[in-house]
């Protein structure tokens, strides 16, 4: 093996790990919401969190002495702090203040895949004939599991954790598509930083209508999902996509459902059961198809 083809399996191997970290981190975010929202009001939580990142994004930036984003470069953060910094932290988190954190780790497993589509459409790719089957079938599965679950119907927990795979998928693609100009770090970080008059308000509101009362388990939720989920977990996760490759570090996410299903079990303590992991198998397997055979050239 050549000098330089060793030197790029190390990094790939290196990317791998990083990434697996910082995929180890976000697979935690739900159980430990579940863990804060018990006590914590779920607004404050999804906000307040925000709020908790952006002060520390606002160090990095500074520390760094990071540009500050273009005008043509605002759009795009716009769109991302929508999706990832306000709507899939709210939706998430008022979804987990009614249903299981095992629940939501199977509905969000096919958030690769819908990021997937987003990417594609974004830019103007066509995804092929096995990707939208690999979609409908995955969506499908989803569907069948939330009605198993909701004993035949959907509850409105589904149609927001529906509503945050939407939302975030669409901020991962634009994210994507920015990080070509700037660096993956200061995509959230000016995400947070321009969103931060909402989040600001919107805790500040939930503290005044419902207090700050409860455990230091709760608290303990609140904090994970704040220093590690909403900023520290983008550090390894960017990190590793941008030192082993996108397309290779990026199929570690396939195994966020299941630390997800585990975190929930040991964190929270939800059961392991075989239908739930059945239902994972199942979706990570059409997810991961369906990645493959995205695009038709």
């Amino acid at each position: 093996m050549s000098t330089l083809a060793l030197k790029q399996q190390k990094l790939e191997v290196k990317g791998m790990w990083l990434g697996f970290v910082g995929v180890a981190i976000f697979s935690l975010t739900l159980p430990f919401t579940r863990l804060a929202v018990a006590e914590l009001n779920p607004v404050f939580v999804s906000m307040g969190r925000a709020v908790v990142a952006t002060i520390l994004a606002g160090l990095m930036m500074w520390l760094q002495k990071a540009r500050l984003p273009q005008r043509s470069e605002l759009k795009s953060l716009f769109i991302i702090a929508c999706g990832v910094v306000l709507g899939f932290p709210l939706l998430s988190t008022l979804a987990m203040h009614q249903v299981p954190a095992a629940h939501g780790a199977i509905v969000l497993g096919i958030l690769p895949l819908a990021t997937a589509l987003f990417a594609a459409l974004r830019f103007h790719e066509r995804p092929s004939l096995g990707f939208w089957l690999m979609a409908v079938m995955g969506s499908g599965l989803v569907l069948g599991f939330a009605f198993m679950q909701g004993a035949g119907r959907l509850q409105w927990a589904d149609f927001a954790l529906f509503g945050a795979v939407v939302l975030a998928a669409m901020g991962y693609a634009e994210g994507g598509r920015l990080a070509q100009s700037m660096s993956g770090l200061q995509v959230i970080s000016w995400a947070l930083i321009l969103i931060f008059p909402v989040t600001l308000s919107l805790s500040i509101w939930s503290y005044l209508q419902y207090g700050l009362h409860a455990s230091t388990a709760a608290w303990g939720g609140f904090a994970y999902v704040s220093v590690f989920s909403m900023f520290v977990g983008f550090l390894f996760w960017y990190k590793g996509l941008a030192t082993g490759g996108i397309a290779r570090v990026g199929q570690v996410q396939l195994l966020q459902p299941f630390m997800s299903l585990l975190g929930a079990a040991m964190i929270v303590g939800e059961s392991l059961n075989l239908i739930n992991m059945l239902f994972a198998v199942a979706v990570v397997v059409t997810v991961s198809l369906g990645r493959q055979m995205k695009i038709h050239r």
